[in-house]
């Protein structure tokens, strides 16, 4: 073995050690770094809207506030789709408790009469059930509120990081300078503003992403005859947001109407199919094509780092990790020495 060929073998075990290192740190500090990252996600977002306004003689203070602002209507639209949704959900709620109760009285004639079932027995098995859920009600209650509650705070002190890492930001880069003082403060800056750059690309991605996958819904409940699929549908692709629950919630609506409408089980299990097809294409290849063209990457190391985002930091990890991904390409480019992450990230053919 050549000299040479050593030296490359220990930059790689060094790149691969350093890698597990970030790795299990990212994981045990995730508490941390989680609400962390998406604070700078929103003061990256709001940070041009900011500079505009600033530019427009209004004071830093000032202009952070209207940007929140606006942050905060967009988020609330988004929170009134969803309460309307649940709201018509409820409104169903009559005719779907009929269903329900043909529904259990279908089941149990077919125990009873196909595989012998008495209504005792089913009657037994249903008073087990009931008294195992009641012991386990409080701990999933408990478990619930605890994480309802992390969420609120959670709500109220991003956006509180977020604004002060905007007003702070001067300070903050020169610090940030004075850590990496072999780097010259254009290039610095040059770095920051690509980085930010990759936040928005990457949110432009998810706006192609929610497009499609409210056209792909649309026309598969059109194609079903579920009444006012256009709006099911692109409701639900906002909703896919939220990972896992958000298309659940997202179905729920046109599948109480389906099966209301067309009084078939069918129906209800068609809009299933149909957006368990749209998610699988939507985590698999619209997400990861739509994004990746944005940010410049190609599309396995974007499928990849969502993968590794979902063990590290769950579904924040699946969300957070593809801008880092943009990100680190970004420093790669930059960044003597690592000039093989950024052909291994690179979206060239």
């Amino acid at each position: 073995m050549t000299f040479k060929s050593q030296t490359e073998g220990n930059n790689y075990l060094q790149i691969a050690t350093g890698i597990l290192i970030v790795s299990v740190l990212l994981y045990l500090g995730r508490s941390l770094f989680v609400p962390l990252s998406f604070s700078l996600l929103i003061a990256c977002i709001l940070y041009p809207v900011c500079s505009w306004l600033e530019k427009k003689k209004m004071n830093r203070t000032m202009a952070i506030v209207v940007s929140l602002l606006l942050l905060l209507v967009l988020g609330g639209g988004l929170v009134t789709l969803m309460l309307f949704q649940l709201n018509s959900f409820f409104g169903e709620w009559p005719a779907l408790q009929i269903k329900l109760q043909e529904t259990m009285v279908m089941v149990s004639e077919y125990l009873t009469q196909h595989m012998g079932i008495s209504l005792e027995q089913q009657t037994q098995w249903l008073d087990d059930m009931r008294n195992d859920s009641s012991t386990k009600v409080l701990p999933i209650l408990q478990t619930t509120l605890g994480s309802v509650s992390v969420f609120i705070v959670m709500l109220v002190l991003l956006p509180i990081i977020s604004a002060l890492i905007l007003y702070q930001r001067s300070s903050l880069f020169r610090a940030l300078h004075a850590f990496i003082k072999t780097m010259p403060a254009a290039d610095l800056r040059d770095i920051l503003h690509q980085t930010i750059t990759t936040y928005y690309n990457f949110i432009k991605g998810m706006i192609k992403v929610y497009l499609i996958v409210g056209l792909l819904n649309s026309i598969g409940l059109l194609l079903l005859g579920v009444p006012h699929a256009i709006l099911f549908g692109f409701i639900a692709a906002v909703l896919t947001f939220i990972p896992y629950v958000g298309i659940m919630i997202g179905a729920l609506l046109p599948m109480v109407v389906s099966w209301i409408t067309f009084n078939s089980i069918y129906y209800p299990m068609g809009v299933i199919l149909i957006f368990t097809v749209v998610q699988y294409l939507e985590a698999n290849v619209i997400f990861p094509w739509a994004v990746s063209n944005k940010l410049n990457v190609n599309t396995l190391s974007t499928i990849v780092v969502i993968l590794a985002g979902g063990i590290i930091w769950g579904a924040s990890g699946m969300i957070l990790f593809v801008p880092f991904l943009g990100i680190l390409k970004v420093l790669s480019e930059k960044t003597k020495g690592m000039e093989v992450i950024s052909e291994l990230l690179d979206n060239k053919n």
